[in-house]
């Protein structure tokens, strides 16, 4: 018998094309705007500085001669893949969790299309203190990291015994 996927975690992905449409639209205003490796200051702890990562999360695997792109592009799709399968099997009244899987598909989908169309992901966020900068990052990624904050954080929210209620 098949669900109304209003009433499953999938009536969350109109969340993911919010993701993917800010992601799309700062990459695209960035590339515009920005010739690679500059940097443009925006608060004194903040810069726009235009990156490509041929790797994955602090360009991990970059330097290794292309093959990552597919790599990277696989672990992608099956995460995509497996998060609506859940999302499916979810409650719609089950926020949180698929506001969080929404978030992530979102971010490895902005990713996805970047690694599929260019051969690398665009980022453009930098934090840094004095001298020190952490790795540049875009709003795909930020996605994907709320939502696994998101996951974590309702570990914490959600007792054990309520858990094994909402699965039976």
């Amino acid at each position: 018998m098949r669900k109304p996927l209003l009433s499953t975690g999938l009536r969350w992905l109109w969340l993911v094309l919010v993701v993917i449409g800010v992601d799309f639209a700062s990459k695209q205003w960035v590339m515009s705007h920005l010739m690679l490796h500059e940097t443009m200051p925006v608060m004194p702890f903040f810069n726009l500085f235009y990156a490509h990562n041929y790797g994955a999360a602090f360009s991990f695997l970059a330097d290794k001669g292309g093959w990552q792109r597919w790599f990277f592009a696989g672990i992608a799709i099956a995460i995509v893949v497996a998060l609506m399968a859940v999302m499916y099997r979810t409650s719609a009244q089950q926020k949180l969790n698929n506001i969080a899987y929404a978030l992530i598909i979102g971010g490895a989908l902005g990713n996805l299309f970047d690694r599929a169309w260019h051969g690398f992901v665009v980022d453009f966020i930098d934090f840094y203190i004095g001298g020190w900068h952490f790795a540049t990052f875009n709003i795909a990624d930020c996605g994907i990291c709320i939502g696994a904050a998101l996951i974590v954080l309702e570990g914490f929210f959600t007792p054990s015994g309520k858990q094994a209620k909402q699965k039976g």
